[in-house]
């Protein structure tokens, strides 16, 4: 296969290499609670996460004088490091060919609703600095010879605000931000698990931890103190808790380990489902330019007969073709693009074919087959926008594959670096979870509603309903940054922690072993088995109020047993899993709760969901007629005016709902009213 980019720069851009860790420092002080010799260690800042987002707090924390350290699972193994798509997307305020109304913007970003106003205006405003301080480091996004950043347009993005290095945006994005971070001698603590937050007086002090290489007789679990007064969630999102998902294995994110400690959640109802590969194999994105070579998607049975089951959704061939492209920029699921012949009936065909256990395919050497009306494909006989955009991108090839090699032969580089060949084979895939639009409630300094606590990134709930392709990246480095601006502003992080360590470790420690039996009946495969069957079955993209109300109740069942019988395990590192899954059951438990209190009190569609009901008044058609077991509920304007706020106050989960912040837009700053609030800090507000 010809290709116009040398294969030396395809490779260096498909096999991102890390940066070897350096040792750290051991730990100068231990404590001994509960007949257990814990090592402690001190800072001024603990980042738990080593993502792109918990990074740049720490660069730039470290930068402003702080001492910070980072603490991570697995180095280099989360979503930021592993994840992507076709070409993944960095979400930045427009600079290829004009400015950009930053107002506009945050406008886009928070166009779905459930989403506090002042916050999509911070990402607004933050997304040029972000990008730019990116590139400083190294990272290699496209420009064109007279140094404006090549666009594109993505899903809910309506301007081209999207730019991207390729599928490994995310990865280039933590390498360029890991070898900083390495420069400036911020320790990074590999394999070292987050299982308790620290508290003393009402305000968070620091993680229990638990490191499985380090166990000794004295401590035999492993467990490590992290003693700071600024605590920094940048652990991921929850992508343990589905079983049709596109996370890699083992991103259990923080999202547990905060309700645990009793800290707000909001929008939990709301996440991202769409096409891609599932991690049994290489768990991957299938949106942009994959599905914008227009392949052929077919379904196989147990008896290996294919099934062109995309005919029995679209009335004719150009409809069908034009929609499989849409899903490049409308990649997401959303109720309201299954009317009308939109592109999330391809969704909901594809997860009625899985339903039915008969396995998905999409064909790279083979152009789609006829619909109904029996036309054969015709790349001049799709609709006018892909028609158009086909035509600027050059993609005249007469196969997906020849025209995917056109637009991106870094798609088929990567599958290749994990033995699939999509040019030689059909590729599988499913309708997968890809990531938590909700999460930890934090305000516009990245604050959570306990002091002296932070989150950014897939852990912050900082999204709403839907947001524009490649601004969760944008919002983890723009969070990042004003959460390392805070934390240096109150000063607190010039210094390691200088508090006795006795009691919140104690109380820690005491709540992990109580929650690890040997006897227990549970084991850690049964619960991971129950949790992730439950969400992708009555918590996916299709759901109806009674089987969430159900789920509900026996996530509620599950939860009450973990507390009475506890969790077994056997080596030390499935100690740290036990408690991992302790924690994700406790977070499906509050998804779920989230999601009974919206449906129960008549909440429509929108974004993650479609909210199933006989009386629903959206009816997605397909080429036979009206789809009635899919009828569901449109959304409700007023609901996204606000947020449903979740917490686990250690009995039970309180549900409420809050209005959304707003934001002035007729508000204007003033340089010589308002530069002393810079100066006195003034702007950085009270301690949360």
């Amino acid at each position: 296969m010809t290709v116009d980019v040398p294969q030396g720069i395809l490779d260096a851009l498909t096999d991102v290499d890390m940066p070897r860790l350096p040792p750290v420092r051991p730990a100068a002080e231990t404590v001994a609670v509960h007949g257990i010799t814990i090592p402690v260690h001190r800072c001024g800042c603990v980042v738990v996460g080593s993502g792109a987002a918990g990074l740049r707090v720490a660069v730039e924390l470290k930068r402003r004088g702080g001492d910070v350290a980072v603490i991570s699972q697995s180095a280099w193994g989360g979503t930021s490091a592993c994840s992507g798509s076709d070409k993944q997307t960095l979400h930045t305020a427009n600079t290829a060919d004009r400015g950009d109304d930053l107002k506009a913007m945050a406008r886009a970003i928070r166009a779905g609703g459930a989403m506090d106003e002042d916050t999509a205006y911070v990402e607004a405003v933050g997304s040029s600095r972000a990008m730019a301080s990116l590139q400083y480091l190294g990272l290699p996004l496209p420009q064109d010879r007279l140094g404006g950043t090549l666009r594109y347009q993505t899903d809910h993005d309506e301007v081209g605000r999207a730019t991207s290095c390729g599928p490994r945006t995310s990865r280039l994005m933590v390498r360029v931000l890991a070898e900083e971070a390495i420069r400036l001698g911020v320790p990074i603590h590999n394999h070292t698990t987050a299982v308790g937050i620290l508290t003393e007086d009402g305000r968070a002090c620091g993680v229990l931890a638990m490191r499985p290489k380090e166990s000794r007789p004295e401590n035999p679990l492993g467990f490590a103190a992290f003693l700071a007064p600024a605590l920094v969630l940048a652990a991921g999102g929850p992508g343990e808790l589905y079983r049709d998902s596109v996370y890699p294995n083992g991103c259990f994110g923080s999202l547990g380990l905060a309700l645990d400690a009793g800290i707000e959640l909001v929008n939990l109802t709301e996440s991202q489902f769409g096409i891609g590969t599932r991690r049994e194999a290489f768990p991957w994105n299938l949106s942009g330019t994959y599905v914008q070579a227009l392949p052929h998607i077919y379904a196989v049975g147990a008896d290996g007969a294919e099934r062109h089951f995309l005919a029995d959704y679209y009335r004719t061939t150009r409809e069908l073709a034009s929609n499989v492209f849409r899903k490049g920029y409308q990649w997401p699921f959303h109720a309201t693009r299954m009317l009308d012949f939109g592109s999330s009936l391809v969704d909901l065909a594809i997860f009625r074919e899985t339903q039915a256990g008969r396995r998905v395919l999409m064909d790279f050497n083979r152009n789609p087959l006829p619909a109904g009306d029996g036309a054969t494909f015709d790349l001049a006989d799709l609709d006018d926008d892909v028609r158009a955009y086909l035509g600027a991108a050059g993609a005249g090839q007469g196969t997906p594959i020849a025209r995917l090699a056109h637009m991106n032969p870094l798609a088929i580089e990567l599958y290749r670096r994990y033995k699939v060949d999509i040019a030689a084979a059909p590729l599988e895939f499913a309708v997968n979870n890809q990531h938590m639009n909700g999460g930890i409630a934090v305000d516009v300094w990245g604050r959570t509603s306990l002091a002296g606590c932070y989150a950014v990134g897939e852990a912050a709930g900082t999204h709403g309903v839907t947001r524009p392709g490649g601004a969760a990246l944008n919002a983890g480095q723009v969070f990042g940054t004003r959460v390392a601006e805070h934390v240096a502003a109150r000063g607190a992080a010039r210094a390691p922690a200088a508090g006795a360590a006795q009691g919140p470790v104690a109380a820690a420690a005491a709540r992990a072993l109580g929650a690890l039996r040997a006897a227990s009946p549970l084991g850690i495969a049964a619960v991971r088995a129950e949790v992730q069957a439950r969400m992708s079955d009555r918590a996916g993209p299709f759901c109806d109020a009674a089987g969430v109300g159900e789920a509900l109740a026996e996530a509620r069942a599950l939860n009450a047993l973990i507390r009475a019988e506890g969790l077994a395990h056997g080596r030390p590192a499935e100690a740290a899993r036990a408690l991992q899954w302790r924690q994700t059951a406790l977070a499906s438990e509050a998804v779920l709760a989230a999601l009974d209190h919206y449906v129960r009190a008549g909440g429509g569609s929108r974004g993650a969901r479609a909210i199933c009901a006989p009386d629903g008044e959206g009816v997605p058609q397909g080429a036979g007629g009206p789809l009635d077991a899919f009828r569901f509920r449109t959304e409700r304007a007023a609901d996204r005016e606000g947020q449903i706020v979740v917490r686990w106050d250690g009995e039970a989960m309180r549900v409420s709902v809050r209005p959304n912040r707003r934001f002035d837009e007729e508000a204007r700053s003033f340089f010589e009213r308002d530069w002393p609030d810079w100066l006195t800090g003034r702007i950085h507000g009270g301690d949360g």
